[in-house]
């Protein structure tokens, strides 16, 4: 998992677009993997959805932001 710097939106604002692209990819089939194991069995710690939904929504709007400027 990454550091708790990393998803705060100063962190996140570090990195380069195409790192920000490639976090999207991993978080969303994180996500994916944990929707499909809550549909199927209980979760050992089900905040986990939380923070990457809104890990998922830090990067895309810093990604729009981008692509506005």
């Amino acid at each position: 998992m990454a550091t708790k710097r990393e998803n705060k939106p100063e962190g996140l604002r570090e990195l380069k677009t195409d790192e920000l692209a490639q976090k999207l990819a991993v978080l969303s089939e994180e996500q994916f993997r944990l929707e499909f194991r809550r549909a199927t069995e209980s979760l050992s710690n089900p905040l986990q959805l939380r923070t990457i939904r809104r890990d998922i929504a830090r990067i895309k709007t810093i990604l729009k932001e981008r692509a506005s400027a």
